[in-house]
């Protein structure tokens, strides 16, 4: 079972007991009817008071104003691409107002906050608390066997940090974790730094989110990233969205989900809940859009099973092989199979192998559902496929997204205007970092010229993603552990596993804007390191600096924050890299550290030399974005054999006993990733809670509940079991035999070993699991 409170016994102080996860308490959440449309005036006034609560007036008009700008700052959360034809003065979205709000918030976490609370006491606040408190102002140090962090010289933390890692008997008992929040220049330095320390254990968050999307995309079209641009959506006759809640995770989207529908594009919405974002979007910067209800997205919804993409994807390729059947000639892209493709005839015989009534088991729906949408396909020469982590994080993830693939060589949807494929990223640059070197399996090729720029002999052994991060940190204690952003306690599965690995090392270090609950679940010591914000100045030896991020259309764009600094005392990241670097490399390294700080153009010009596509780099990003080159977009399929590969599959069944559901962790609205912005999922109708199940009538009957009761949720792998207590059950359109809840409370129940084939991503969206009544709450 899964204790929330564990003895905190990495830096000496057995007594006390340290919280790894927000308070398992009733919170009772209110529960009313979901809404049946995004955006809207309830958009416009949320924003506004988030805004103002955390900004005032003045701050947040000129915050606003500079968002997503080619003279202002790109957004901090999610990666969907910026218009260029048509930006508008207003390029933001009510959770990209929360992101910025939470980030340029007037709140401070001083040296005297620290002096006030506990670890231990901190602990046992809620996510939603922590994050709350303000911009962390100081370096703080965590000394072994204390329970306060107290205040420390930046000097001070970086010689700490060369001391630790330096005494390790190998640069592989280091880990290097990168959130997607990282700019490309701080990116390229910690790649650098940390492969000049000597290993490649570099894991991150695409780890856990679209790990499996490269994976799939690199085997059969010999890319990892989608093959669309932004504009492509304005010229599809079709969009197929699988797993994914653009309205409350890519609210922008839905501005080109509504100009392509205006266009005649039917958009064909596949997700086990019926998300507002995918019915009906009302926007609300425009008034005409708001009095007349907005703009219908979805023109057919299927509420799949969870896990049941893989069948659908499969029946959907039955019927388009039936089609061109019974005519010959106009649905299968023959041509475009022949000239492009291998694979093909062993596809075939797969897809015609799996049984309508396995395939409507599996998938949850019926085979005239799956025939619709099937049609539209066939009669659309132009499609878009998108997908999100609801495709990511299952165990046939990767076979699953190859499936999409196969739909679109079948109907040769790639290498053309308005069609193609596209993984909907999550954080702002997570695709950039990626780029830039993080990966803990970066080619011989980026190697080498990395080597050659900078006149070292870069490490060939593939280091650590983060699940096998986890797994080495939890069997080697005295470990180092530094991240780069992000959350990682509570982004990673396995909660309590997780934590038990961080308090093993020697020491752990987080490169943060704000606090959140890794800070407190440390090794034997630890450092908080406060960066300056997207949203403030950089000002170095040289003047003022910008940063450069990728978009999840591989669009390159700078990023120019106006802001004064939340504190005199911040560094930049490319500082803090430069400083570590320095401190721990010494005279082994013959880069200079502070001429790439003095001025981020010299960044730039290593980058331009060392990775594919930047050439000129400087220049052109200065002149405005620019598109990295797509091989595959072009029709160019650098695999073994030159040619795009179609992929059999053969589903497997999830099992469920008696009394089992299958849950899948979700976010609500009022989230971003691990970041709690509030305490209301507008969409869904919860309002002042987080701890809720959602279920189907039946399956809540079926177990004696109703809907109201607390109960707690236990998932089953292998014989091990986790609990998660206190989660109120709401009734919903949930297909049958499924449940969802929102993370990061549910990651308790996620299994370190659950994880995807091929891409190694942990298992978060189809997590077998039983339910108990809850006892009373004293």
């Amino acid at each position: 079972m899964t204790d929330p409170t564990m003895p905190h016994k990495s830096n000496g102080l057995d007594i006390q007991s340290v919280s790894i996860v927000s308070p398992e308490e009733r919170d009772d959440a209110a529960v009313s009817p979901s809404k049946k449309y995004a955006g809207g005036i309830p958009a416009v006034l949320v924003s506004s008071q988030f805004s103002l609560t955390e900004m005032g007036v003045r701050r947040s008009a000129a915050t606003w104003l500079h968002l997503n700008q080619k003279t202002g700052f790109d957004c901090p959360g999610c990666a969907w691409p910026d218009p260029d034809s048509h930006r508008s003065r207003f390029e933001f979205c009510e959770n990209g107002i929360k992101a910025i709000s939470e980030e340029a918030t007037l709140k401070r976490v001083t040296p005297e906050f620290f002096q006030k609370y506990s670890v231990q006491e901190l602990s046992h606040q809620s996510d939603y608390w922590l994050g709350k408190q303000g911009r962390i102002t100081n370096p703080m140090w965590l000394a072994p066997g204390s329970s306060h962090y107290q205040p420390i010289d930046w000097n001070d933390a970086f010689k700490l940090v060369a001391a630790e890692l330096n005494s390790l008997s190998s640069p592989n008992e280091a880990m290097f974790y990168t959130s997607g929040r990282t700019s490309n220049e701080a990116a390229f330095l910690y790649q650098l730094f940390v492969r000049q320390f000597g290993t490649n254990n570099l894991p991150d968050c695409s780890n856990m989110c679209h790990e499996s999307s490269g994976a799939a995309l690199s085997e059969t079209i010999g890319v990892g990233k989608g093959t669309v641009l932004l504009d492509d959506f304005y010229h599809a006759q079709a969009i197929f969205i699988f797993g994914q809640n653009p309205g409350t995770n890519h609210p922008r989207m839905m501005t080109a989900l509504a100009l392509a529908q205006k266009n005649g594009c039917k958009i064909v919405a596949i997700n086990p809940l019926p998300e507002p974002g995918l019915l009906r979007f009302e926007h609300p910067q425009q008034p005409l859009s708001i009095a007349t209800g907005g703009t219908p997205i979805a023109s057919l919804y299927l509420q799949v099973k969870i896990n049941g993409d893989a069948a659908l994807a499969i029946g959907l390729q039955k019927v388009l092989l039936e089609l061109e059947e019974a005519s010959p000639g106009t649905v299968i892209n023959q041509a475009f199979i022949d000239q492009h493709t291998s694979g093909w005839q062993q596809a075939v015989t797969t897809i015609k192998s799996m049984s309508w009534q396995d395939i409507e088991r599996l998938s949850g729906l019926k085979q005239p559902q799956i025939r619709e949408a099937a049609e539209i396909l066939a009669t659309s020469e132009r499609v878009i496929y998108c997908w999100a982590m609801g495709l990511t994080q299952h165990k046939q993830a990767v076979a699953t997204i190859q499936q999409l693939v196969n739909i679109a060589l079948m109907r040769g949807h790639l290498g053309k205007q308005g069609a193609g494929l596209c993984p909907v990223r999550g954080h702002s640059n997570v695709q950039g970092d990626r780029t830039m070197g993080i990966w803990e399996k970066m080619s011989g090729q980026f190697l080498d010229a990395l080597g050659r720029e900078f006149d070292f002999s870069p490490p060939t052994e593939h280091g650590l993603d983060t699940v096998d991060a986890i797994r080495y940190m939890h069997s080697h204690p005295n470990s180092v552990f530094i991240g780069m952003g992000g959350n990682f306690l509570s982004a990673t599965p396995d909660t309590q596993m997780t934590a038990q690995a961080l308090q093993q090392c020697r020491l752990t270090v987080h490169i943060s804007t704000k606090l959140n609950r890794a800070h407190l679940i440390t090794g034997n010591q630890a450092l908080i390191l406060p960066c300056l914000g997207r949203t403030e100045r950089d000002v170095q030896a040289s003047g003022d600096q910008f940063v450069t991020v990728e978009d999840s259309m591989s669009m390159v764009h700078a990023s120019r924050g106006t802001l004064a600094p939340a504190s005199p005392f911040l560094l930049s990241e490319p500082a803090i890299v430069a400083g570590i670097a320095k401190a721990v490399l010494g005279s082994r390294s013959a880069v200079n550290w502070d001429a790439l700080i003095g001025n981020y153009d010299r960044i730039r010009d290593h980058i331009a030399r060392v990775v594919p596509g930047f050439t000129d780099f400087n220049m052109r990003v200065k002149e405005g974005p620019f598109h990295l080159p797509n091989a595959a977009a072009n029709l160019v399929f650098r695999t073994s054999d030159g040619k795009a590969h179609f992929t059999p599959m053969h589903v497997q069944e999830q099992p469920l006993a008696d009394g089992e559901l299958l849950l899948m962790t979700i976010r609500s609205h009022d989230q971003f990733n691990t970041t709690i912005y509030g305490l209301n999922d507008r969409y869904r109708g919860i309002s002042g809670g987080r701890r809720v199940i959602f279920m189907n009538s039946a399956d809540i009957a079926r177990r004696g509940f109703k809907a109201g009761d607390w109960v707690d949720i236990t998932s089953h792998f292998r014989g091990e079991v986790r609990t998660a207590r206190q989660f109120k059950v709401v009734e919903y359109s949930i297909p049958e035999g499924c449940a969802a809840a929102y993370y990061p409370e549910t990651n308790v129940l996620a299994a370190l070993d659950n994880v995807a084939d091929k891409s190694n991503t942990p298992v978060s969206k189809s997590i077998v699991i039983t339910l108990q009544l809850a006892s009373p709450q004293a």
